[in-house]
């Protein structure tokens, strides 16, 4: 496996005292505005279809490491946000949970770890933990901004209820999405959508649909076709489906271009005359080829199921009785997929952090940001063909 530039690990339960995370390997030099990673937790509550625990916490984030005078180090960033909801558990005895929910961790953690109660499992499953990806993705995030990179997201569908965005830029995407609680760039499929999710709240169910996240301005050349771990897209993918309900990933049409013909999926190249610029008119490869970015839009779109825990009960088995019973509700979301948005651009932006630390090195932005300007492109002048025969592999 490929041994990473940046890496962080996150601790805490739903409803324990606080979330911390580490990111280690973060550059030293960079202003870090606390406000911004508070704007993105703030951004992780909102959205229709929040479950009542969204109306208790009010996430902040607390920097106990790794930052001096308002300024990154070079050491491990520590984050911490307390979880206001763990004073209605602090000293309490808690009734047995032993009904496990379908499709949740509930019963496989129970299993691997031995549990007496399923309590353990659902504490860290929860996406409560996802509090902190979103601080950690935030710190990437800004680190991105400095060499214009911008990582956004919008729901697409929910519940069947799809949108066509093919005609609105992703820029204009990003800040569309944020003028609606069920963050669709499309205004009409918006209030559609959230005709949906009112229906499945009515119905006492829960829904699933299609996030899609996009980078914008990515230099050629993140990732590598030589290991397979180091396919930009294997990194993308690994940490996309880590997030909590994601079920599939693909990147630009790729679900759509295996139903087609070669001919009618791969993006043409052409010469600028002018500039010497390779260029391409579509980007069905979704910004990647051969598992490196390739300077058009990064297209990620991830796949959220329906969340387990539902109001209207299902069928399970009392591990206690060993009866087969209804399971038991626990205080969740109806439909998550508006408030998973940053959640995925968090993620995301992470891999991408990692990725440019990885091209450019250095061990601060004075250091990297006059390797970023001289970063190769797809200009004939860049690639140094000499047009000569070789003999590549000499006769010994």
């Amino acid at each position: 496996m490929t041994t990473n530039r940046l890496r962080f690990l996150t601790a805490g339960e739903s409803h324990g005292p606080t979330l911390t995370a580490i990111l280690e390997g973060f550059p030293a030099g960079l202003p870090l505005d606390i406000e911004k990673i508070n704007h993105e937790l703030a951004r992780r509550q909102r959205g229709y279809g929040a479950g009542p625990r969204m109306k208790i916490e009010r996430d902040q984030v607390e920097i106990l490491s790794g930052l001096m005078d308002g300024i990154t180090i070079g050491s491990p960033i520590a984050l911490q946000i307390e979880n206001l909801n763990h004073d209605r558990w602090r000293g309490k005895a808690i009734d047995p949970f032993t009904t496990p929910r379908p499709g949740h961790a509930d019963l496989t953690a129970a299993v691997k770890y031995s549990y007496r109660d399923l309590r353990p499992s659902l504490e860290r499953a929860s996406a409560r933990e996802t509090a902190a990806r979103v601080a950690v993705g935030a710190i990437c995030k800004q680190f991105l901004e400095q060499f214009d990179i911008q990582v956004g997201g919008y729901v697409t569908e929910i519940g069947g209820v799809a949108a066509d965005l093919s005609d609105i830029p992703f820029a204009e995407r990003f800040e569309r999405a944020e003028e609606n609680d069920v963050r669709c760039p499309d205004p009409k499929t918006a209030e559609a959508i959230r005709v949906r999710i009112r229906k499945a709240i009515d119905e006492r169910d829960t829904l699933g649909g299609i996030i899609e996240t996009v980078a914008l301005n990515l230099p050629i050349g993140l990732g590598s076709h030589v290991h397979w771990d180091r396919k930009l897209e294997a990194r993308l993918g690994a940490t996309v489906l880590g997030a909590q309900a994601i079920k599939g990933v693909e990147f630009g049409p790729a679900f759509k271009n295996a139903r087609l013909k070669g001919t009618q999926v791969h993006d043409a190249i052409r010469l600028e005359p002018n500039s010497q610029r390779l260029t391409r008119s579509t980007n069905r490869a979704g910004g990647i080829e051969g598992g490196i970015s390739n300077g058009q839009p990064l297209i990620i779109r991830a796949a959220m199921k329906p969340i387990a825990t539902t109001l209207t009960p299902q069928q399970t088995v009392d591990l206690a009785t060993g009866e087969h019973t209804p399971t038991q509700y626990e205080r969740s979301d109806f439909c998550p997929v508006p408030r998973a948005v940053p959640i995925i651009e968090a993620v995301v932006a992470f891999v991408l952090a990692d990725a440019l630390l990885e091209k450019l090195g250095g061990d601060s932005l004075d250091e990297m940001r006059p390797r970023f300007k001289a970063l190769r492109q797809a200009r004939l002048d860049d690639l140094l063909m000499d047009d000569t025969p070789r003999i590549w592999w000499p006769d010994d």
